[in-house]
Formats: C-alpha cells, sequence, structure tokens
C-alpha cells in the first residue's frame, strides 16, 4: 500500500487501511472502492490523507506502533469520559467520574504491553480518522508518544503510569468548552481563544478532585502549554518550574498536533514537524527531551510516497531506526514519469548522492 494525500486520490482506488469515527468505530473500511461521492465526503470531513492498495506495494504495510485493538478501545474510553463531562459545569472546581484513574491505569497498561513488546520503538503513526475526531485520536497518540519517552528514559512502572494517565487526560479540560470550539474553522476571537486557554487549569480541576488519580497526572493537564522560556499559559514558569511529565506531554502535543491535519491549516509532514522542535529545543522545549524523542520517529514513515532529488517517486519500505533519514525507497515512477515496469529498490544509506526532496 501507499499513503495519498486525498487530491491524488482517484475513483476506483480502494482503501488499504481503515478509517475511523470519533468514537473509535470503523467509517470506511480496508477494501472499500472509492467513488467521486467518497472522496468528496472524505474531504468534507478534514481527511487529507488515506492509504490507498498498490500493485507495485502490496507488501508494504505500515504497522501502528499499537495494535488497532488497542487503539480503538483507548479512543473509545477518552470520548465516553470527554464527552459525560460536556453537560457537567464544574461545583466549586469538583467534578467526580467514579474510578476515573482505574480506568485509565488500565488503558495505559494495554498501551504499555503493545510499546514493550517491540525492539525497536520507531514511531509510525499511521492512524486516519476524521477532523471531528481529532480530539480523541490526538489524546491517545500523546499517550504513546509520551509513553515512548518514558521508557527511553527508565521510568518505573508507579512513573509511567503516572505520565500515561496524566496523558490521556491532558486535554480533559476541552469537554468544559462548546464543542464547537474543539476546531472551530476560522479565526479565534480574543474571548474564544481566552476560554480555550482555560482548559488547562479547567482540567487541573477536573483532575486533582479524583480520589484516584495522582497529582502528577492532573499537572500534566496544567502545565503541558508552559514553555521552557517562560512563554506559555497559565502561569509562564520557565525551565525546571515545568514538571518533566508536562514538557514531555507538551513536545508530543505540539508533534502530534502539527502531523494531524487540522481545520485551519495543512499537516506537516514528520520530517517538518521533528525539524520544527529541534529549532524550539531550549526556547519552547527542553533539547534534552527533543533530542530523545526524535530518536525514536520515523521521519519518512513506511507506505510515504517521497520524490528523490533524481527526480525518481517511490515508496518507502523499510526504515532503519539507526538512520532514519535514510529510508530504503521502491522506485514506482523513473525521473520522466513514466511507471516503471519493475519497481525496484534503493538503499538511501548506500546512495550518498540521493536525498529525499519532499513528500508527496
Amino acid at each position: 500500500m501507499k499513503k495519498l494525500h486525498i487530491s491524488s486520490v482517484k475513483p476506483g482506488d480502494k482503501i488499504a487501511k481503515t478509517i475511523y469515527s470519533e468514537t473509535g468505530h470503523v467509517l470506511l473500511g480496508a477494501g472499500l472502492e472509492l467513488t467521486d461521492r467518497y472522496i468528496n465526503r472524505l474531504e468534507q470531513m478534514g481527511i487529507d490523507t488515506v492509504y490507498i492498495e498498490d500493485k507495485h506495494t502490496t507488501d508494504i504495510i505500515p504497522e501502528d506502533i499499537i495494535s488497532d485493538t488497542t487503539r480503538r478501545q483507548a479512543i473509545q474510553t477518552v470520548h465516553k469520559t470527554m464527552t459525560s463531562l460536556l453537560d457537567q459545569p464544574q461545583v466549586k472546581g469538583r467534578m467526580s467520574v467514579p474510578d476515573m484513574g482505574k480506568t485509565f491505569r488500565d488503558v495505559f497498561g494495554s498501551i504499555m504491553g503493545d510499546l514493550s513488546g517491540r525492539k525497536d520503538v520507531l514511531v509510525n503513526l499511521a492512524n486516519l480518522h476524521t477532523l471531528d475526531a481529532y480530539l480523541f485520536h490526538h489524546s491517545v497518540n500523546v499517550a504513546v508518544l509520551a509513553g515512548i519517552i518514558g521508557l527511553a528514559k527508565g521510568y518505573n512502572q508507579n512513573q509511567m503510569l503516572d505520565l500515561g494517565v496524566g496523558a490521556l487526560l491532558f486535554d480533559i479540560g476541552m469537554s468544559q468548552l462548546p464543542k464547537e470550539l474543539w476546531n472551530k474553522r476560522g479565526a479565534l476571537t480574543d474571548e474564544e481563544r481566552s476560554r480555550i486557554e482555560n482548559h488547562t487549569e479547567d482540567g487541573f480541576n477536573i483532575l486533582r478532585y479524583q480520589y484516584d488519580v495522582s497529582l502528577l497526572s492532573a499537572h500534566c493537564a496544567l502545565q503541558h502549554h508552559e514553555r521552557y522560556n517562560g512563554s506559555g499559559y497559565p502561569r509562564q514558569l520557565r525551565e525546571q518550574q515545568i514538571h518533566e511529565y508536562a514538557q514531555i506531554v507538551g513536545i508530543a502535543d505540539v508533534y502530534d498536533a502539527l502531523t494531524s491535519h487540522r481545520s485551519y491549516r495543512q499537516h506537516y509532514t514528520p520530517n517538518e514537524a521533528t525539524e520544527y522542535l529541534f529549532a524550539a529545543g531550549n526556547s519552547l522545549f527542553d533539547i534534552e527531551l527533543v533530542k530523545l524523542f526524535v530518536k525514536h520517529i520515523a521521519v519518512y514513515p513506511i507506505a510515504s510516497v517521497v520524490v528523490l532529488n533524481t527526480g525518481q517517486v517511490g515508496v518507502v519500505s523499510s526504515v532503519d531506526p539507526r538512520s532514519v533519514h535514510r529510508p530504503v525507497v521502491r522506485i514506482t515512477k523513473e525521473r520522466d514519469g513514466s511507471e516503471v515496469a519493475s519497481p525496484y529498490e534503493i538503499d538511501l544509506r548506500n546512495e550518498t548522492n540521493l536525498v529525499i526532496t519532499r513528500t508527496l
């Protein structure tokens, strides 16, 4: 299969990877043949990339870092919790959700079970979702990414659970906003921006009153928009004033937001997003945490369609974790645009004169 921008998808193409709704249920299943109507509907729902079946790349299968079952259950739990709070205004900052901590420790335990079973943890977030589903998928992705950093830092089980629960629930304060603000198309008013920024304190107030959620997890909600140079909110904390868990969640939050299609902009490629994080090192984020994070990102994920400096077009077929910028590329089009009769592979680790110029 190969991953294409929606503008390059044609009627007759078949979906190779399932697309999920905001509740984690199947929206369009693998094997469905696309029509103009389906393509237009995908665009309307904010889905800007899809995995398509391709005769030259049938054996190229991007594997999400967690299983479909784990992801679906996590999304459904986040969705149920967030939506259950929509019509429950806080009373003096207090709002009780029975067994919230246990529920999300179990969810993160399943995520950790998937992550711990991998020898080389290299992130390829292959899930697809609608724009309306962004908030719920985003929470799960942030938890996955935060978990990877926690493992890399050698956190013990209790530390991992505090970080993981905090990462899954870091945006729970968004439940106190009108739903139309979650993915508003167009510019925000000053009042709307102020209300959105309040979600950090709202989230902290929800979590700190849960009897089985730690204060460290609650601080992930409070501090994930604080920045290393003091430019963040709500308290303009600096450097080590920001808890390390919240710094980790902040990096994961920004990376996944950048690489996701939003109502107000196109997504960044993983390579562009990692460049952004490096540039923000010791400005917005602790550079050592950024370096640790980027070591585990597939900057050219498997099934990505890329263009080489020669003009050749190919699909990334494999990535060596020790050389993420130099993947193996299966050439499907020559420099003159003609389709190759028999695709062949180029290992960029061995071809130093070749570089990837862009991702399609």
